[in-house]
């Protein structure tokens, strides 16, 4: 089977293409720290759910 230089050309770029992809894949999976977990954001005092008298009413209330 003869296959055109011009369809070589392009499966060969698309090859290096998916090589490389699979490469930079690998090199971001090996330049995390393993079992570290990422580092939460602080959150500073007095922001974010809190357990209040209102909140806990409302879970009171919303029981099935």
């Amino acid at each position: 089977m003869n296959i055109p230089r011009a369809k070589l050309a392009r499966r060969n770029f698309l090859l290096a293409v998916a090589a490389g992809a699979t490469g930079a894949a690998s090199l971001a999976v090996r330049n995390s720290a393993p079992g570290a977990p990422p580092a939460a954001p602080q959150q500073e005092a007095g922001r974010g759910y809190q357990l209040s008298a209102h909140v806990r009413k409302y879970y009171r209330t919303a029981r099935i």
